[in-house]
């Protein structure tokens, strides 16, 4: 009886770990890449994908320069508004490209980011750079007058000089291996109100774009909340081919991968059929005037086919103290960004967390990609885009060969003008309807890092609420009155300025210093939960030994000496296998014995 009791018992639970195997083979092959780091899709799935990582980030790269365009006084020169997006999309490419083949070797697109045009848009609002009241006037405004090109050059050389000095800055931080010291005193407490202000802080400017027409806004902002939330689950058949299946059904989760750029589609669309209709009033002084799409139709015959950028194209840049303090709160907010983005993206496509000299290089690509962009004029930087991290976890293609092929595709798309003339053509509620949207995001995204945090604890309620509600404060009336603080000495006082007036620099100075001096545990701070989250090397990707190593043998057949474990960005040698000896006479012993 006992015989059989055991029996049955050791079938059970040999029929458990048959089941057990089963699910975690299931759940496996659900989480399985179809393509991993190193492998090589098909030529015309690396282009096809490469469009859609392309198309995932038109949004946020399309956004920038004409959210920019009004503060440097562009807001009627709709053909230079073609050539900055022109330029933010061959900047791009570059600096994707860059950053694939010689920086953290992940497949990680490269693209103008938000944290850059808070501070921006700060120094812009001094009085020396606001916007003479004429510019305000189409009738007034001549494009081709040297006076007029003067004073929109003149602010965007300011904004490139300040960007190349502070990417000077993360280049020294990357290279130099100072990014793991920096981020041992920045945590969630600093991170969520310094994130959280790049949306708030813009919230007049979004509300300004929104409101010149509420009805496409709000219809374009709801396209894209349905798309994003409510149908994103829901696949699509579209028609395919390939050699096995021939002409079959290939169904996919469209509304998932393309909802802001289905949103602003579906919204054009509408806005173009009622131009047409003569809905919306021809009276420039009236509202809803900016929602028509005929007010640009001239841009895109007068936009050149073919253009290339070039740096210093606006001009030398300038350089102020004021700019670069702003521009490098920015900067210490964009790398905290793309150090966690590495370690995502690395977990997402199936390949080893990041070592040090990754993120190292890593860092310092983007500080020299912000360079680049500074001296190009893009009127931004560059940095790594989460949203396409995201779009890895969902394609499971995680092939850097397919972010080459979009760098690839946004350094054409830089050169032909007339691409980004027909982007400069969106109308103005539009692009306030996507950015009533990505802003809540931005700021969601902040404050989803207080998961880490202990918010039963008085003192991370205080450090939070503090900080957010100062960040919000302080500018506001710094530009209220912005000559309320004079020390005597000019370029000191356009550095508190622009620092005063830069919320998430305000925020996350107070965040910074109350969560390092105010007494509190680590596990109260977060640090533990955060650290384990987005740096703790224990995740099971896909045995790639060497996705990290440097292209053309750099570091495996030249440049292999021994001075590489002293270069913070190198890829370091692998230690030598320990040598285990044992004497004849103990293997006689154990072989007698």
């Amino acid at each position: 009886m006992d015989t059989n009791e055991d029996e049955f018992t050791h079938q059970t639970s040999t029929l458990e770990k048959i089941e057990d195997s089963r699910l975690s083979s299931s759940k496996e092959n659900g989480n399985k890449m179809t393509y991993y780091v190193t492998d090589v899709p098909p030529w015309y799935l690396c282009i096809l994908l490469g469009t859609q990582h392309y198309l995932t980030a038109l949004g946020g790269i399309v956004a920038i320069p004409l959210l920019l365009s009004r503060e440097l006084c562009l807001q009627h020169d709709h053909i230079t508004q073609s050539k900055l997006i022109s330029t933010i999309f061959f900047v791009s490419g570059m600096c994707t490209l860059l950053q694939v083949l010689f920086g953290v070797r992940l497949p990680i697109l490269q693209g103008g980011t938000f944290a850059f045009l808070t501070p921006t848009l700060a120094m812009l609002s001094l009085p020396q750079y606001k916007c003479p009241e004429w510019t305000y006037n189409k009738t007034l405004v001549n494009v081709s007058d040297p006076i007029f090109i003067e004073v929109w050059q003149t602010r965007i050389r300011e904004i490139q000089g300040a960007v190349m000095v502070a990417a000077c800055f993360q280049i020294v931080v990357g290279f130099s291996g100072l990014i793991g010291i920096l981020m041992q005193y920045i945590g969630p407490l600093t991170i969520a109100p310094t994130i959280s202000l790049i949306g708030l802080a813009l919230f007049d400017s979004v509300g300004n774009d929104a409101g010149s027409h509420w009805g496409i806004s709000g219809m374009t902002a709801s396209f894209i909340i349905i798309f994003s939330q409510y149908l994103r689950n829901v696949p699509v058949p579209l028609p395919a081919f390939n050699r096995s299946k021939k002409c079959h059904i290939y169904w996919i989760n469209i509304f998932q991968i393309f909802p802001v750029l289905l949103g602003i589609a579906v919204s054009w669309i509408i806005s173009v059929l009622l131009t047409y209709f003569n809905v919306f009033p021809d009276d420039p002084d009236a509202y809803g005037y900016y929602a028509r799409t005929d007010i640009k139709s001239d841009v895109i015959m007068h936009a050149d086919w073919f253009r290339i950028p070039y740096p210093g194209q606006w001009g030398l840049p300038t350089v102020s103290l004021g700019g670069t303090f702003g521009i490098l709160a920015g900067v210490i907010s964009s790398m905290i960004e793309s150090v966690g983005d590495y370690h995502a993206c690395a977990r997402l496509c199936g390949a080893p967390p990041p070592p040090k000299e990754a993120i190292n290089r890593g860092i310092g690509i983007e500080g020299i990609g912000c360079l680049f962009a500074g001296a190009w004029g893009t009127g931004n930087g560059t940095t790594s885009y989460s949203e396409n991290v995201g779009a890895l976890g969902i394609t499971k293609v995680g092939s850097r060969r397919v972010i080459l092929f979009s760098g690839c595709l946004m350094l054409l798309v830089g050169l032909f003008v007339k691409i980004g003339a027909i982007f400069s053509t969106i109308p103005q509620p539009i692009i306030g309807g996507m950015l009533l949207v990505m802003f809540g995001v931005i700021t969601a995204i902040g404050i989803s890092n207080l998961q880490f945090v202990d918010m039963n604890s008085s003192r991370n309620i205080f450090i939070f609420g503090f900080s957010m509600f100062s960040g919000m404060v302080i500018p506001n009336w710094m530009n209220k009155y912005p000559l309320a603080i004079q020390t005597g000495v000019l370029p000191l006082d356009q550095v508190i300025r622009v620092l005063l007036t830069t919320s998430m620099f305000v925020g996350g100075f107070f965040g910074f210093f109350l969560d390092n001096t105010l007494p509190g545990t680590e596990k109260e701070r977060g640090l533990i939960a955060w650290k384990e989250n987005n740096f703790e090397d224990d995740d099971k990707g896909a045995n790639e030994s060497g996705c990290y190593n440097l292209p053309f043998g750099i570091g495996t057949k030249c440049c292999t000496g021994a001075w590489r474990r002293y270069v913070p960005f190198c890829p370091q040698p692998k230690p030598p296998e320990k040598r285990v000896e044992v004497k004849t006479q103990e293997i006689l012993n154990e072989t007698l014995f």
